[in-house]
């Protein structure tokens, strides 16, 4: 399908991209780049990627499909660097947890040459990062959020929907905007509690003593709060607001219960309970059932 991907940013996305690409057959050639010369080589010499590109521009060129696999507080300088190249019959991508933020930069650095980009989400991971974890399966059966803007090429769009479709994933379209206020209700408050339950526990002076207690319920529950530290601070910044309105609404959840306990009224207090876990027990990763446009 494509001659040569631009890889730029070879972690675990964008190697496991690389990968998927590779194993689907859709591509001849890869070129990556990384702020991090240590990184694209062990990219290279782990076969993720067919050559390493020196600049960011120089895995553009020659390229007919880029995928920008960088943190998204990184898009901006990252379209700065790589915008002359931005060609209208040349596919870029994005992996980034937000699309907002990612839309604006590139109405802002790439303007007239914006309808290029397919703002993507592929809604997938790991808790160890880099590219020796990278996985060619990391996408399969996943769902990716598509968030076009009305510039869009609706002929790179259907590229894009072709691509991920081919690696196996279930495609879906958003506005940036619902995008990001759903992910912050599924994916970024989660994060937020998961950083701020385990700090809770941290802070106990018998936290040691508690933690080597802990089962299996602990290790699920906290599974997300050994997330990579940097790329987190970028999501919730980048989406601090839409987070926010969530933290609120979980606030308000989290004191109806309190109070239900305060004056044990264990009726109230299984009633809501039954609520929630009926619905959470017929909820199937990956249904899509619940994400509109």
């Amino acid at each position: 399908m494509f001659k040569q991907l631009g890889l730029i940013g070879c972690g675990l996305m964008g190697g496991s991209f690389a990968l998927a690409m590779k194993q689907a057959g859709l591509v001849d050639r890869i070129i990556g780049y990384s702020k991090s010369p240590s990184t694209t080589e062990r990219a290279r010499q782990l076969g993720v990627i067919d050559q390493a590109a020196e600049s960011a521009l120089l895995a553009v060129s020659g390229s007919d499909i880029v995928l920008l696999a960088v943190p998204v507080a990184a898009t901006d300088i990252t379209f700065r660097a790589i915008r002359h190249l931005v060609n209208p019959d040349v596919l870029f991508m994005d992996v980034g947890s937000t699309k907002r933020d990612v839309v604006d930069s590139a109405r802002r650095v790439l303007k007239e040459r914006v309808g290029a980009f397919v703002p993507a989400h592929p809604i997938t991971g790991k808790e160890l990062a880099g590219v020796q974890n990278a996985d060619a399966d990391l996408y399969k059966d996943r769902q990716v959020i598509l968030t076009p803007i009305a510039q869009t090429s609706p002929v790179l769009l259907d590229k894009a929907r072709a691509v991920w479709a081919a690696l196996n994933c279930h495609v879906q379209e958003m506005t940036p905007e619902a995008h990001d206020a759903a992910f912050a209700a599924v994916s970024h408050l989660p994060h937020l509690l998961a950083f701020a339950y385990f700090t809770g526990i941290l802070q106990q002076k018998e936290s040691e003593q508690f933690l080597a207690l802990a089962g299996p319920g602990f290790r699920d529950f906290t599974r997300i709060a050994a997330s990579d530290p940097a790329i987190w601070r970028d999501i919730l910044i980048a989406n601090r607001e839409e987070v926010l309105k969530q933290s609120e609404r979980f606030r308000g959840a989290l004191g109806v219960l309190e109070q239900v306990l305060r004056d044990c009224q264990g009726e109230a207090l299984e009633a809501l309970i039954t609520g929630v876990s009926h619905t959470r027990s017929h909820w199937r990763l990956g249904s899509g059932r619940h994400v509109k446009k």
